[in-house]
């Protein structure tokens, strides 16, 4: 895959957040290779960024390739959008138009050959699907492991029951694609329902499926003239199976089903044509012969037949020359430098007539021709030249006929392949317990029983631990969860996440009920990965990601956020999650629906402050001095950490554990005296600050870095102004 970069610096790629754009939708695509003008080819701070984060080869093209006529573009190419509506190029689509003729041409020159097999340019709209960036691509491994690039424990490995490449490959594109329209989702999921219900014909289709090879791939090779006749053999076959899925599908009563029923090119005159053209087992070379079968072409026939009796009467011939000379082991034979020979041994040399002409000595023996063999050899070997040419000039025919068909082939391939991913849909609901999904624009995310689609296929059946979500615009925007560390926080909101775009890609859910409100983008902060290789601290990389978010997310976005702040001091920190869940969950400025879970249990507090806010936990059962991780959602937060629990069951030595033990209980003692004297002096007065509000711990951190040996009176007076002003 081929993507494009053009003229992108003078057109604001450092506005308006634009080249992270960018690396969304080089992350939607993952390309093999990247086009880029001299421009942006120049613009290093870029260039670095796209090399660290992808995979891929870039290529500089010059300026010219990126032309703006369009005259030719639209004569030439049929340009719709992603829902088939023709688009007609205005003046302000120059850089669309720049970078299509870009692209073409970047392709002929490359490839030596005309386009024929291109017909359609698509043009779509972000904002036709759910906006994922980068960050969230990762961080819910949807089609590659972050650690390894695997596939195996992302959500493609669970979801990919495809019978064909085909399917694959637009399985891993409605992953990246998540649609946003209520009506395109229903029609997904109603087929899915139809076959995950009607076993019968779920199970007909996917055996005529398995049975289909690689159509897009075989008419690309067609195009550019690479298909050998065992490709032209391969699509016959597959085009065999078309007409039983057409059968098939006309039991089905869903609207996409009915439409991919009724857009199903049967292509019986290609079936026909390779049928009757191409033998059933052709070799590899195109350029041998052995392609065309008997019966397509009346000169083929006769110089088939003409090959067949020269060979009769090579045999007849040396049988007569054996009679007549005496000479028992004479034989003819054959090689490609000399022709046709009469072979005969030294101990025979006496035996050999006049008429016999000297060809060629041998340690062994002679080599002769005679008047009549080089006729027979001109008859032969004229008539295999002849066949082989004619033979190659009938494929190369056959060949460029069925190319003409592509815009119909390629149609017939993207119903085979649409059908394949709703069969795997069906098949890996009914295997799994999934449910439909009920999907609108409520702006509601009601989960019951919801389970994490990875986690639980890796875990022994039965054995993940469900857990209820319910979000909405209106007094459950932001949910702040608390718990220790290990005890599932990250995996329940990434099972949210993966829940919901699961729902708005077609398939259903891991839940016993789930009602998913439409969401338009889904954003994740989880983790603290360092960007060291661009020069970025942890801190700084988690700093970008949040000021993403809230710059992007809106009321109906989904946002999961893992331990906000946790990069920097813990007042830094404190603060600083503090004043992002409150910005989110402010309707004004954002209203985002929000997971958030936290170790700063000061932001429980928030549940009573600020609107749409409510606190959950993870539950934890204590048994002494261990704990037992529940892995339950419950109403209400917790002021327990259980660090050094979570410490022992890692594996920490326990001189080590029963030693932070100890410090525990010091620090405990000593904050509580310290809490104890605080009341005794100043008492309990009205609108006094908790020991925990993050204001009071941020005056505590500044007047700690006061040092008054060293203050002056009027500097004493200042800091006492600027102190109160910050409590005020």
């Amino acid at each position: 895959m081929i993507f494009q970069l053009v003229n992108s610096m003078q057109h604001g790629i450092k506005e308006d957040n634009n080249f992270a754009r960018v690396l969304d939708e080089i992350s939607r695509f993952t390309p093999a290779e990247l086009i880029a003008n001299e421009l942006f080819y120049q613009s290093e701070q870029e260039m670095k960024e796209l090399k660290e984060r992808f995979n891929m080869y870039i290529s500089k093209v010059d300026e010219n390739t990126f032309t703006e006529e369009y005259e030719e573009l639209q004569t030439n190419y049929e340009l719709v959008t992603t829902s088939g509506k023709k688009i007609e190029i205005l003046e302000n689509d120059l850089l669309m138009v720049a970078s299509i003729n870009g692209l073409l041409n970047y392709l002929t020159a490359t490839q030596k050959m005309k386009l024929e097999h291109i017909h359609k340019i698509e043009v779509y709209q972000t904002t036709k699907y759910m906006s994922l960036d980068i960050n969230a691509r990762r961080n819910l491994e949807i089609t590659e492991k972050m650690r390894d690039k695997s596939k195996k424990g992302t959500l493609l490995w669970v979801l990919d029951k495809t019978s064909t490449s085909m399917g694959g490959r637009l399985l891993r594109r409605y992953l990246n694609d998540p649609l946003i329209e209520v009506e395109e989702i229903h029609k997904r999921l109603d087929a899915v329902e139809e076959l995950k219900n009607s076993p019968m014909l779920k199970g007909e289709i996917i055996a005529s499926l398995k049975k289909v090879y690689d159509i897009e791939r075989l008419i690309g090779k067609i195009s550019y003239g690479n298909a050998n006749g065992r490709d032209m053999v391969s699509l016959k076959n597959s085009i065999r199976e078309l007409p039983n899925i057409k059968k098939l599908l006309e039991k089905a009563k869903s609207p996409l089903l009915t439409s991919l029923q009724k857009g199903l090119d049967e292509l019986k005159d290609v079936y026909e044509l390779i049928e009757k053209a191409i033998v059933d087992e052709p070799p590899i070379s195109v350029k041998e012969g052995g392609l065309i079968k008997k019966g397509y072409h009346e000169e083929v026939d006769e110089l088939k037949t003409a090959t067949t009796e020269g060979k009769n009467w090579l045999m007849k011939l040396e049988l007569r020359e054996k009679e007549e000379t005496g000479i028992k082991n004479l034989k003819v034979g054959f090689n490609k430098v000399f022709g046709y020979y009469i072979e005969v041994t030294k101990s025979n040399l006496s035996l050999v007539p006049d008429r016999f002409i000297r060809k060629q000595t041998l340690t062994n023996g002679e080599r002769y021709i005679t008047e009549e063999l080089k006729e027979l050899e001109e008859k032969i070997l004229g008539s295999e030249e002849k066949l082989i040419a004619l033979e190659y000039e009938l494929f190369l025919k056959v060949r460029a006929d069925i190319a003409r068909q592509i815009q119909r082939i390629q149609k017939t391939a993207f119903v085979v392949s649409t059908l394949d991913v709703l069969c795997s849909f069906a098949t890996v609901a009914e295997d799994l317990n999934y449910v439909k999904p009920e999907v609108d624009d409520s702006g509601e995310i009601d989960i019951k029983g919801g389970r994490h689609p990875v986690i639980e296929k890796m875990l022994p059946s039965g054995s993940f631990v469900e857990n209820d979500t319910y979000l909405n615009k209106e007094d459950d925007r932001l949910s702040i969860i608390t718990g220790p560390n290990m005890a599932g926080k990250s995996t329940y909101m990434r099972q949210v996440a993966l829940i919901t775009l699961m729902a708005q890609v077609g398939s259903f859910v891991p839940a016993t009920k789930a009602k998913i409100g439409v969401v338009d983008k889904i954003f994740t902060r989880v983790g603290a990965s360092d960007d060291l290789s661009m020069g970025q601290s942890t801190f700084m990389v988690e700093m970008m990601e949040v000021a993403d978010i809230l710059k992007e997310a809106t009321a109906n976005s989904l946002v999961i956020l893992d331990e906000i702040g946790r990069g920097t001091s813990t007042y830094d920190g404190l603060s600083i999650a503090w004043a992002v869940a409150g910005y989110i969950a402010d309707k004004e400025k954002c209203g985002a629906k929000t997971l958030f879970a936290t170790h700063y249990h000061e932001l429980t507090e928030l549940e009573d402050k600020v609107e749409g806010v409510k606190n959950y936990s993870i539950a934890v059962k204590e048994k002494g001095e261990d704990i037992i991780f529940l892995r339950k959602i419950v109403q209400g937060g917790t002021d327990e950490s259980y660090g050094i629990h979570v410490a022992k069951l890692a594996g920490v030595p326990a001189p080590v554990v029963k030693r932070a033990n100890e410090i525990l209980r010091s620090l405990e003692r000593k904050s509580a005296f310290g809490k104890q004297e605080a009341k005794e002096a100043k008492g309990q007065t009205a609108g006094q600050l908790s020991m925990y509000n993050y204001k009071l711990a941020e005056l505590a951190h500044e007047i700690d870095k006061v040092n008054l040996n060293e203050l002056t009176p009027i500097e004493a007076l200042n800091t006492l102004v600027r102190l109160k002003e910050s409590i005020s």
